[in-house]
């Protein structure tokens, strides 16, 4: 009796052996599964909004937060410029421009076309923008009653952009928003090239 336990003991130790080895396995195999399904939900994220959604969710705030605003039309957009100099754009505040432009012409808004390099022109007075000569001059040509402004800043991760309808006369803000963008390699691309505009 004493030799049969003696020899079943090597055995019991297998089986101790096998049993840890396959607890092991599944160990790796449940969190091989975890890792996979976490980059399942990865690449299932919702992605980002890009600067055409922004605009227009911008400008359908700016109409609900003043629904007279389209009252104030004609409306002549100005290119946004950077807040750190307000003489210098871009082709991503060209585009900005352009686009918060349309999504305010959906919203109801009726907007003047106006192509001429410098024509529009934004200074800084004790930390106040304001309308230049300039601007009034080109708002009373084409009988436009506001005009669409804005600026933006870059940051270290994001690009902030603020964007304001103003009306003609006296600069008065009529309505406003903001949205930040990822800075992201095509949001980066966008702003290569600053220079006056």
């Amino acid at each position: 009796m004493l030799s049969l336990s003696y020899s079943l003991a090597p055995l019991r130790s297998l089986a101790v052996g096998a049993r840890l080895l396959i607890v092991a396995l599944l160990m790796l195999f449940l969190a091989g599964c975890t890792a996979l399904g976490n980059n399942n939900s990865m690449r299932n994220a919702e992605p980002q909004p890009d600067l055409s959604e922004l605009a227009h969710e911008a400008a359908a705030q700016m109409v609900a937060s003043n629904p007279d605003l389209t009252r104030h039309s004609p409306m002549i957009a100005a290119t946004f410029v950077s807040i750190d100099n307000l003489s210098q754009s871009s082709t991503f505040g060209r585009i900005s421009s352009e686009i918060m432009a349309s999504a305010l012409a959906r919203q109801g808004m009726q907007v003047r076309e106006v192509k001429m390099r410098d024509s529009m022109f934004i200074e800084e007075t004790v930390g106040e923008l304001i309308l230049s000569r300039q601007v009034q001059r080109l708002s009373a040509q084409h009988n436009a009653r506001s005009i669409l402004m804005g600026t933006y800043a870059q940051g270290q991760d994001y690009l902030y952009v603020s964007a304001r309808v103003v009306r003609a006369g006296d600069a008065m803000v009529l309505g406003s928003a903001d949205f930040k963008l990822p800075l992201d390699n095509n949001t980066r691309s966008l702003l290569e090239g600053q220079g006056g505009w």
